[in-house]
């Protein structure tokens, strides 16, 4: 039976922190340990503006250090003295400190979860986490599906949703089109064996983003889990602890900029799709794909598929290289380079994916649908995230790994 080592960077969380513990000692898994980083950078302490985040993270760590157990474990990275110095500093940071640490600790085969503080767990948690790590072990790592539950307050209800479907919208597509990269990247759900973690060389700082670019490690080395029988429940909450996510898209959305989170076209995707169907003639020979344009911006005019031809001359090695070439990152980038050529609103947008949805039968309802984002009733907005959750979730139990 493996162990389960949960991770967890905490900045500003007093408030989350007896949650999560709450959560973390309700498991039904036998063995687990909890590896907190509490962080800030060194020189919060003399900036006044930050004078309250410092007495929140002494807080928290007055808090982790009186429980009792052995199942805890503190690094403390805020308290004088202690904090990042730099640019090393960062959710990143302290995320990659918390998971080396559990690395360093674990055996291969033990299990690296990666936990939010403002997240709720319910108590399968870390059990159906390694039941489908068990089932699936050629997987190098698991993507968890998450929901965010509403606040009751308008304001926070309205930009989640808008969040969330543009998140659904994503995802749904990229499974539509069987891209290897159709999995929802969040740090408060994703999990890998000790062994794979090492394998990858561990998760790369960012100051925003860390998990994105993690998982993407994880499938460029073998496939990801993208089903598990319990779904994670991320706050929904207005935040600027990182750059760029769910607490930064809210900030900007309430102000109404959404300009970093539109609802891309399904046309976008399909000229993903059909890049990647011509990875076997492109072995032979270059042929025109409708990315093209992009991947002459990105290789700055230098040849492209050659190169990868040369070092990978067998069509699966070949069609692995060009997977890992244009990946995830570069597949955003792409649809966010196109998305302004495309017709439509981002409501005909969304309105688009029910529609196919529905008529190839993957919903269990056909909600109205949307009018506008800005005006139309939250139980409306809430109804359309649901079946496309429900959408969302049949297709991850199909499919299992990607």
């Amino acid at each position: 039976m493996p162990k389960v080592y949960a991770t967890l960077p905490v900045l500003n969380e007093s408030e989350n922190i007896p949650y999560l513990i709450e959560d973390f000692r309700a498991q039904n898994f036998p063995e687990s340990v909890l590896v907190v980083c509490v962080n800030q950078p060194e020189e919060w302490w003399d900036n006044p503006g930050k004078a309250e985040v410092c007495r929140d993270n002494a807080l928290t760590l007055g808090y982790l250090n009186s429980l009792t157990g052995t199942e805890i474990v503190v690094i403390d990275r805020s308290s004088r003295g202690k904090g990042w110095i730099g640019r090393k500093h960062g959710v990143g940071w302290a995320r990659k400190i918390a998971m080396d640490e559990a690395s360093r600790m674990a055996a291969d085969n033990d299990i690296i979860v990666s936990m939010d503080a403002d997240t709720r767990y319910p108590a399968n948690y870390f059990s159906s986490v390694v039941r489908q790590m068990n089932n699936y072990p050629a997987a190098t790592g698991l993507s968890v599906p998450y929901y965010h539950k509403l606040t009751g307050e308008e304001d926070a209800d309205r930009c989640i949703l808008r969040y969330e479907l543009y998140m659904r919208n994503y995802n749904l597509n990229m499974m539509r089109i069987n891209n290897p990269y159709a999995f929802s990247a969040i740090g408060s759900g994703m999990a890998c064996s000790a062994f794979n973690y090492r394998r990858v060389g561990g998760l790369s700082p960012k100051m925003s983003g860390e998990d994105f670019y993690f998982i993407q490690k994880l499938r460029k080395a073998g496939p990801v889990i993208v089903d598990c029988d319990a779904v994670i429940h991320p706050a929904a909450r207005f935040s600027d602890r990182v750059y760029f996510g769910t607490g930064p898209a809210m900030i900007r959305g309430r102000g109404g900029n959404w300009d970093s989170y539109p609802v891309y076209p399904m046309t976008a995707f399909d000229r993903v799709k059909k890049t990647y169907d011509l990875f076997e003639k492109l072995l032979v020979f270059d042929v025109e794909t409708p990315m093209d344009a992009f991947i002459r911006s990105i290789s700055e005019g230098k040849p492209f598929w050659e190169p990868l031809r040369k070092n990978s001359p067998v069509l699966p090695a070949f069609q692995k290289a060009c997977m890992q070439r244009l990946d995830g990152l570069r597949i955003l980038q792409y649809l966010k380079t196109v998305n302004g050529f495309f017709p439509g609103s981002n409501e005909d947008r969304i309105n688009e994916l029910l529609f196919l949805l529905s008529s190839s039968g993957k919903l269990s309802e056909t909600p109205a649908l949307i009018a506008s984002f800005s005006n139309d009733p939250i139980n409306r907005l809430d109804a359309i995230r649901n079946v496309l959750f429900e959408a969302e979730r049949a297709m991850q139990k199909e499919k299992q790994m990607v």
